[in-house]
């Protein structure tokens, strides 16, 4: 039997949990089990349980159990309970972490106090930007008894507020008085109460145990919502236990006053129940259980605290608002958001047809694309919108394109400029909304419609919030308010990879679904032909027979406008004659004089305005980059890669990297100019070491990606099917990538 059964709720938190389960596994003490409990029995069916079954086969303290779908948390960690089989159960949800020595100083106070049915400790809030809060559980050590002791003997017990992370318990303990997590929120508070008035054997640790993530939704226990009734259920079964128990009556007491005061915080707050009518239903239930709950002989405290308590006792709910001021500051909060818009639609540009188009009814059957801020029929909105007119006629299907662009846009495609009066006119109207950056701010999202993120690469460089840290990124990028404002406004997420999913999870903390479904825009790789090939070779101008390679930089946050790191001079005049190399700068150059002096000093092919990088990969026989995301997409055709990173330390130390790209690349890593001509002058680039890390490297990042991406986002967002009705990707073996050139 192990000393302690950890039990974690695995369900959507695939951005944290490795965390997680790392902090618990790299524990200097060993003698645990970690029980990931999942809701699916599916290891497919999402990141979660993929991520749990890697565990399991790499650690054999690692148990899987799985939960009733739909059963919440209250439902995971009794099911983790059931399984479990070590002395003492702790629970940590799947988001937090153990401190590091977590383990041996709650062994050593157990021991110390010679067993104890319940052990607390503390735990910080980490709020999810802003970092540590500090400890959250102090006022328990005041007083506290040095050794063992019960409930009635520390006047900081019981406390609701006290959480099931943060807490030891001892299973035989547990399992002889049938204890168990009710359904519903606020399942903690119940909890904690039963477990410290029936534990004959209580102890503390003034240590931090636990880190809690504070995520920036904030717990839903603070959100708005009907839930919030659901904390008057939990008061009821809490002082209802405990008039069933031998308790003392100080201890009842002290019960009964700390879940009022819980209860009175949320009646004062308007902005946790979302209607006048709720706030009074809530108000007038909290007064028949506080009437039929209070103990004999119960005094209020003493101020305003204890008025609250004899209005609620007195059901006078008209005098409790005119004492807490609910009614003018909830006008106050609608006038305030009044003239907010009002004042957005006076600054507005085209003002006029956007608010008369916002009065009327959304185009249940419009849906609009753009992608790179209007540069034209591109990326993973452009393979959207193609298998839509295909799959979704019904649709009507339109692209905004900035004016310098529209040209280029492909015929039959219905396109509106950016800016004009059409173009706010279906930006009010359209049911149905994508783009693989965002849209401007001004632009509201109106309930009922959809907006589906398509991104535009794979992370290796740190995105969203995590640039925090990396000055010279941030400054690029502009408030970081204004960029959760937009995220806020995602109700989908594509993903290519499970790095991906991970990492949009962390660097954008939005309520957004990710769809694991690949880049739409990758489809091409698969569904090419050799024809295909040799007719975009051709109009690129790449001669015959010739072997051509790719090299597409990333830009630099760290200096301002185009500069290659490679002397293309020098690779160019290095290579034979059977190759030509094509550039492909960072669209943020395009038509630089950076730029165009690279190209002339190389004697290259410029291709870098050139509409779809698609089709420049599938040009390609080989690809040179640095640090760009081009090299997770390249990857699908399953062609040599090499990675040129002369400043690889400079770049991961001015913009944060998501992992090291040298020591796990997808093809040879070269840092000088004369190692790179090597590579092509030898046998490396073909080699068995290249094959080898470039196949472990597709496996990494190209899970999703197999053709069929585009006809998935269009099945599941413009068509509603259901999400098991989506077809899964195709194992990489089976996939067959659009032939080189011959």
């Amino acid at each position: 039997m192990s000393r302690f059964s950890i039990i974690v709720p695995t369900h959507d938190v695939p951005g944290r949990l490795a965390d997680c389960l790392a902090s618990v596994l790299g524990q200097s003490f060993t003698d645990l089990e970690l029980i990931a409990v999942v809701d699916s029995p599916d290891e497919g069916a999402g990141q979660g349980p993929a991520i749990v079954a890697e565990h399991v086969a790499r650690d054999p303290r690692v148990r899987r159990a799985q939960s009733p779908p739909g059963a919440g948390l209250p439902g995971a960690r009794n099911t983790g309970v059931a399984a479990a089989s070590g002395e003492y159960l702790l629970f940590l949800d799947g988001d937090d972490t153990l401190t590091p020595g977590a383990l041996d100083a709650l062994d050593a106070r157990i021991k110390e106090c010679e067993g104890v049915d319940l052990l607390l400790f503390d735990h910080e809030r980490l709020h999810w930007f802003e970092g540590g809060q500090g400890p959250a559980l102090e006022r328990l050590w005041r007083g506290a008894p040095r050794g063992a002791f019960t409930v009635a003997e520390h006047a900081a017990l019981p406390d609701p507020l006290v959480p099931a992370f943060s807490a030891a318990y001892r299973r035989a303990f547990v399992a002889g008085h049938g204890l168990s997590f009710a359904p519903g929120m606020f399942t903690d508070a119940v909890w904690g109460v039963q477990s410290a008035l029936r534990a004959d054997r209580i102890a503390v640790l003034d240590r931090v145990c636990v880190r809690h993530l504070l995520r920036r939704q904030g717990a839903r226990n603070r959100r708005v919502g009907v839930h919030h009734l659901e904390l008057l259920d939990q008061f009821d079964r809490a002082m209802a236990g405990a008039a069933v128990l031998d308790v003392p009556a100080p201890v009842v007491a002290r019960l009964f006053g700390r879940f009022t005061h819980e209860v009175l915080k949320t009646a004062s707050t308007p902005a946790r129940l979302p209607s006048a009518p709720l706030r009074r239903r809530f108000f007038r239930q909290a007064t028949r259980l506080y009437r039929r709950h209070r103990p004999a002989g119960f005094r209020p405290p003493p101020g305003s605290i204890g008025v609250q308590h004899r209005l609620l006792a007195a059901g006078a709910y008209e005098a409790f608002c005119a004492l807490r001021g609910l009614k003018s500051r909830a006008d106050k909060a609608c006038a305030s958001v009044q003239e907010v818009r009002e004042t957005l639609e006076r600054r507005l540009p085209g003002r006029d047809v956007y608010a008369a188009a916002l009065k009327r009814p959304v185009d249940e059957n419009l849906a609009v694309f753009s992608a790179y801020w209007g540069r034209g029929y591109a990326c993973n909105p452009a393979a959207i919108h193609a298998k839509a007119r295909e799959l979704a006629p019904h649709l009507r299907c339109v692209f905004l394109v900035d004016e310098e662009h529209a040209h280029q846009m492909p015929e039959g495609v219905e396109c509106v400029v950016t800016g004009s009066g059409r173009y706010w006119e279906v930006m009010a109207r359209a049911k149905y909304t994508f783009n693989n950056v965002n849209f401007e701010g001004r632009v509201q999202k109106r309930p009922g419609t959809v907006h589906v993120q398509t991104q535009h690469g794979t992370p290796l460089k740190h995105m969203g919030v995590d640039q925090a840290a990396y000055p010279a990124a941030a400054a690029g990028m502009g408030p970081f308010g204004r960029m959760l404002t937009r995220t806020d406004r995602w109700d989908y997420n594509l993903s290519a990879n499970r790095h991906s999913t991970e990492v949009w999870e962390r660097a954008f903390p939005s309520g957004f679904e990710q769809l694991e479904y690949g880049y739409p825009r990758n489809d091409a790789y698969y569904t090419s032909t050799a024809e295909d090939v040799r007719r975009i070779r051709r109009g690129l101008g790449i001669p015959e027979g010739r072997t051509a390679v790719l090299y597409a930089p990333t830009h630099r946050d760290y200096r301002e406008g185009f500069s290659a790191q490679l002397d293309l001079a020098a690779f160019c005049a290095a290579l034979d004659e059977s190759y030509v190399v094509l550039l492909r700068a960072h669209h943020f150059y395009e038509g630089s004089a950076g730029l165009a002096r690279a190209v002339r000093a190389g004697k290259l092919i410029d291709v870098t305005a050139h509409r779809s990088t698609e089709e420049i990969c599938l040009a390609a026989d080989a690809l040179i980059t640095d640090y760009s995301s081009i090299m997770f997409d390249y990857a699908n055709l399953d062609r040599p890669i090499v990675v040129y990173a002369d400043d690889w330390d400079v770049y991961r130390e001015s913009r944060g990297v998501y992992f090291d790209l040298p020591a796990n690349p997808p093809g040879p890593v070269a840092r000088t100019l004369e190692e790179l001509v090597g590579v092509f002058r030898g046998d490396t680039l073909h080699g068995e070491r290249s094959r080898r890390l470039r196949s472990a490297f597709r496996e990494r990042f190209c899970a999703f990606d197999d053709g069929h991406a585009a006809e998935r986002v269009v099945r599941r967002v413009l068509l509603g099917e259901e999400p098991d009705a989506i077809l899964p990707p195709m194992p990489l073996h089976v996939r067959v990538p659009a032939p080189a050139s011959p």
